[in-house]
């Protein structure tokens, strides 16, 4: 690790398709430390995860699971750099969709998972965040707005879709949300044991957006506090817990000190997509991580407060004058920004 980089209990990374020496420079001089891989999937994620810089990437996707040779170079590289390989930010809902819809191609997929989970502890890497959200098959934002300054920010609205009941593409009929919980106790039970036995743990990101119960005829098991509770009880292991994205939180409208007390007291906390938004479903925007629903430093300070030893990184940042399609300005700021509040929360 780089000078100073062992310094704080909570850190500061980013998340990255790309692991170029430029971005890798660039991730290091703005003093992040922990880097998270991004899926291979681009047309499963929003606009300002799709850099055009896909040099020196580690894919992960369908039939696409790095081997331990080269996880552990990618690691070794990032390394080079001054950083931390932490962990893979996520799975691409094409490698997990056929588990969560009980399809034929489960039981490939999840071999594919837990060979990837294998192959993260032999390589020392030692997180893999997922979700249970096809992000692909139902809107995920609608129309994009201005924030400070005439920044562009994602946004969504339920009101923008005509039909939030009519079937998703692809789908022939609505799904339960006792089949989905039924499907995800299975994948739980499959793959934590493995993940307990390569040291490697497990993240799970909210529903985004956190709205209906069901959209498109999809379950939407985790939009709401009590559903992770459950979800973190179906299969109690030491090696799962949140990807806890406190924008999602914010957007359900949960008071996001209390939700990090809850969580975080129970070290269930796995790492955090620091992000905010202005409203709460069924209609907001993203923002500056400063100009949100919530208090920025009143969220570290309840980090430090609960005990939380880990990485926060930016998630969705608005698009600023002169950015890149990885929107490096925006994503520069909300490092530096987070980076002083943890210093001065620290100070106290």
């Amino acid at each position: 690790m780089g000078e100073n980089a062992n310094e704080a209990d909570i850190r500061v990374g980013v998340r990255t398709r790309s692991l170029s020496d430029d971005r890798l420079r660039y991730v290091r001089q703005i003093g992040a430390t922990d880097l998270f891989i991004d899926h291979a999937d681009t047309e499963e994620e929003p606009d300002e995860f799709n850099d055009r810089d896909g040099s020196d990437t580690i894919a992960v996707g369908p039939d696409s699971i790095p081997s331990v040779s080269e996880l552990e170079s990618a690691r070794e590289r990032v390394e080079a750099a001054g950083l931390s390989l932490t962990g893979i930010q996520s799975l691409p809902y094409s490698l997990y969709g056929d588990i969560m819809f009980d399809r034929g191609g489960a039981d490939e997929a999840l071999d594919q998972i837990t060979t990837l989970i294998r192959n993260l502890g032999e390589a020392d890497i030692p997180v893999m965040g997922y979700q249970w959200n096809p992000r692909s098959v139902v809107p995920m934002r609608t129309t994009p707005t201005e924030t400070r300054g005439g920044a562009t920010a994602t946004a969504f609205d339920l009101e923008e879709l005509d039909d939030p009941h009519e079937l998703a593409p692809g789908l022939d009929r609505a799904y339960t949300e006792a089949e989905f919980w039924e499907n995800y106790r299975y994948f739980l039970e499959t793959v934590l044991p493995v993940a307990e036995e390569a040291g490697v743990k497990l993240a799970l990101h909210p529903v985004d957006p956190p709205v209906l119960e069901s959209l498109g005829g999809i379950p939407r098991l985790f939009r709401s506090v009590e559903n992770f509770e459950k979800g973190m009880e179906l299969v109690p292991s030491d090696n799962h817990g949140l990807k806890l994205c406190l924008g999602c939180f914010s957007q359900m409208g949960e008071d996001v000190v209390d939700v990090i007390e809850r969580f975080g007291e129970r070290d269930q906390i796995v790492f955090i997509h620091f992000r905010d938004v202005v409203g709460t479903v069924p209609s907001f925007h993203e923002t500056f991580v400063d100009d949100g629903n919530f208090d920025t430093v009143e969220a570290v300070r309840t980090l430090r407060d609960v005990g939380y030893e880990g990485a926060v990184i930016p998630d969705h940042v608005p698009e600023m004058v002169g950015d890149d399609d990885w929107r490096h300005r925006s994503r520069g700021f909300t490092v530096g920004y987070l980076r002083g509040v943890i210093d001065a929360v620290r100070s106290e």
